[in-house]
């Protein structure tokens, strides 16, 4: 399976298939979703998240809507500060899939109506974690995924 490829600690997923498909059960959605390669990404780094880095679930949602130019969208995961407002946005691609200019661009329209202080981008094999600051308007990478009380 995936997992053994990823640049990530295991867990034991939730899977079950119906009608053919493969599903994966999402913690944070509450509901079992297709299991794809990307999805498969999204529920090992949420675990991560939440058991290695401290995230709060409640504070986080998978396939957040949001609205750009009048064309709705929907960003990967959104986690929020403790008054609601937008902190870290994530982007998932399948393992397969190089992280290049056009992932973080992507990230970064999301990022022009949320404005959160940090964008992560991984495909279970890369992680990247950008911190943006607003007042001196420039942007550095971290070597690592911040804990959630470091954010």
């Amino acid at each position: 399976m995936i997992e053994k490829e990823l640049n990530l600690p295991q867990y034991d997923y939730k899977l079950k298939c119906e009608n053919d498909r493969k599903l994966i059960f999402d913690n944070l959605r509450h509901k079992y979703v297709a299991l794809t390669p990307e999805e498969l990404v999204r529920q090992t780094f949420v675990h991560f998240l939440i058991e290695y880095k401290s995230f709060p679930s409640g504070l986080m949602g998978n396939e957040v809507s949001l609205t750009q130019n009048g064309i709705k969208r929907r960003c990967d995961t959104l986690v929020s500060d403790k008054c609601g407002n937008p902190l870290v946005i994530i982007e998932y691609k399948a393992p397969n899939v190089e992280i290049t200019q056009k992932v973080f661009d992507q990230i970064v329209r999301y990022n022009y109506v949320l404005k959160a202080k940090y964008l992560i981008v991984t495909n279970g094999l890369c992680h990247y974690c950008c911190y943006i600051n607003y007042d001196s308007e420039n942007y550095s990478f971290l070597k690592e995924i911040p804990n959630y009380c470091d954010l």
